[in-house]
């Protein structure tokens, strides 16, 4: 997405970090396992919830780095990257849902899924819209006046979500947008009920995210590798962790509404991981430990995309009464290490057999870019 050389090792890193751990918390073996590698049921917050508001910080990191150089292009050729590259990322959701496009139905004929019942927001789709509504909030107001599109971004959310519903599963704002926007047959229902974790409306504070993470990749630019650069990043980072637990109070933290404070701990927590990251990896040149995750750094959509794609095949695939899934993990991994360690094994097996396709691409200089 951008030229690897002018980057800090310790932002490539974090991004592959974050991509190796979103690789093993979505594919476990089972939901019988750890807690921290699942995502809270309603209110509260784990490792896992951390995944997704981490990758669209560190997009806004990579913004950092891109973003003057496709506005020095022009406004009709920055407006044209922009949009570009976020309809490509949100088509790619889209059809990650809709694959593998074919069924069998129970008198083994293979039919067209309908398009009627596909998913339509998820995961890529709100990296397309963070990352289009971040772009043009930053170009367009620079950085000061998307700090302030930020704080009101926050606030205003919080508005509506009491103002058009409460905060329960069956009675929020955001289930309430996108079933009539969308209806539920586009509605994802894992939680039970038709309910998007990724809707149109929780996008609004996700964009803070983004903007967040290209605010810190500014400041480690402008204020280069230095301990006053990462004591500055810590204290802001530990200041909205004590707002984030403020607010909690009243506006509990939420990953699956995205709720304001969610958004001030997760950037808090951005904060502090980038900053140990770079004084391990800038400062104390202790960097031998990461070309591991500068594998899934420099090819992130790709692997991620390989292994949604990975999963969702293995989930087709029928042996006798089970999927393949569930019985690679059975066979393999559950039978000798139990419920709990062999859901995390099996996940391990995705995430390094991804990485092993990351590794090959790597070392024939095969990068895809969007």
């Amino acid at each position: 997405m951008h030229d690897l050389k002018d980057r800090f090792l310790s932002l490539d890193t974090f991004r592959g970090m974050d991509v190796a751990l979103m690789i093993l918390v979505n594919s476990l073996g089972s939901t019988t396992t750890y807690s921290p590698l699942l995502h809270a049921d309603w209110h509260g917050f784990t490792l896992t919830d951390l995944v997704f508001p981490t990758f669209l910080f560190v997009v806004g990191n990579a913004m950092s780095f891109s973003q003057a150089k496709y506005e020095a292009q022009g406004e009709a050729n920055f407006l044209k990257k922009v949009f570009k590259r976020t309809f490509i990322i949100f088509l790619l959701g889209y059809l990650m849902y809709w694959f593998p496009f074919v069924d069998v139905n129970e008198s083994g004929e293979w039919f067209l899924k309908p398009i009627s019942e596909t998913r339509i927001f998820g995961v890529l789709q709100r990296i397309a819209l963070c990352y289009l509504f971040a772009s043009l909030v930053i170009h367009y107001f620079k950085i000061q006046g998307a700090l302030i599109f930020s704080i009101l971004a926050l606030v205003l959310y919080r508005v509506i979500l009491m103002a058009f519903g409460d905060l329960t599963l069956e009675g929020n704002a955001v289930l309430k947008l996108d079933a009539w926007l969308i209806g539920e047959n586009h509605m994802y229902k894992g939680e039970g009920i038709a309910f998007d974790p990724e809707g149109l409306l929780s996008t609004l504070p996700a964009i803070v995210n983004v903007i967040a993470g290209y605010a810190a990749g500014l400041f480690l630019q402008r204020n280069g590798k230095n301990y006053e650069t990462i004591a500055k990043l810590m204290m802001i980072g530990a200041a909205l962790l004590l707002m984030a637990a403020w607010w909690d109070l009243m506006f509990p933290i939420n990953k699956k509404l995205w709720t304001s404070s969610y958004v001030l701990h997760t950037v808090g927590l951005g904060l502090i991981i980038l900053s140990v990251l770079v004084f391990i990896i800038e400062i104390a040149q202790r960097n031998k430990w990461t070309y591991f995750f500068e594998v899934f750094g420099k090819n992130t959509l790709f692997i991620y995309l390989l292994s949604e794609v990975f999963v969702i095949l293995m989930w087709s695939i029928r042996i006798e009464d089970q999927s393949l899934y569930s019985w690679i993990y059975q066979s393999f991994f559950q039978s000798w290490a139990g419920d709990y360690n062999g859901s995390v094994l099996f996940a391990l097996w995705v995430m390094l057999s991804c990485w092993a396709v990351g590794y090959g691409m790597d070392k024939r200089k095969i990068y895809v870019k969007v």
